[in-house]
């Protein structure tokens, strides 16, 4: 016997109505879903007869309302709790000694602007684009300036990253 549900949905009616709200309910629904009709299906109407074999006879109700019951005592089964957040990596400790303003947000909380340029001058570059750093724009825009100044006298090769897909 295929299984079509809760019967009260199907019939939709409350759980505590009468038996002639049933038996009303069924009729008006089997009028409209019967296969002859424009809009009947086969389907509907044999969910609509499980669910009037099961609710129009008071023992049959009873036991289903029990069964029902007893399914809402249940603790429900545990999800596993899916997380799609994604934390930025948190760098270990702030190198060197703290200069300048000190940020209150984001990866680098507690980092001094100083600290941050040793670590990620990308970072300070993404700052100085967004509202939250208008703050600091001047600090920021000294500090890229003088790793740019130190980057032109020579040491670019010694800081520069390497290269992700193997061009040199």
């Amino acid at each position: 016997m295929l299984s079509f549900g809760d019967p009260y949905k199907v019939l939709q009616i409350d759980p505590d109505a009468e038996p002639e709200v049933v038996r009303a309910a069924y009729r008006a629904l089997a009028l409209k879903y019967h296969p002859d009709v424009s809009t009947g299906s086969q389907d509907r109407m044999a969910a609509l007869n499980q669910a009037w074999g099961i609710l129009r006879d008071a023992a049959a109700r009873a036991e289903y309302d029990s069964s029902r019951a007893e399914v809402r005592q249940q603790p429900p089964p545990r999800q596993q709790e899916v997380s799609y957040e994604m934390p930025a990596p948190m760098p270990a400790t702030p190198p060197g000694k703290p200069s300048g303003s000190r940020l209150d947000f984001g990866r680098y909380a507690g980092w001094s602007l100083g600290q941050v340029a040793a670590k990620d001058h990308e970072y300070l570059q993404w700052l100085a684009r967004t509202p939250i750093g208008r703050a600091f724009t001047r600090e920021i825009d000294e500090l890229l300036a003088a790793r740019a100044t130190t980057r032109s006298s020579g040491s670019a090769t010694a800081d520069r990253r390497p290269r992700r897909f193997g061009r040199a």
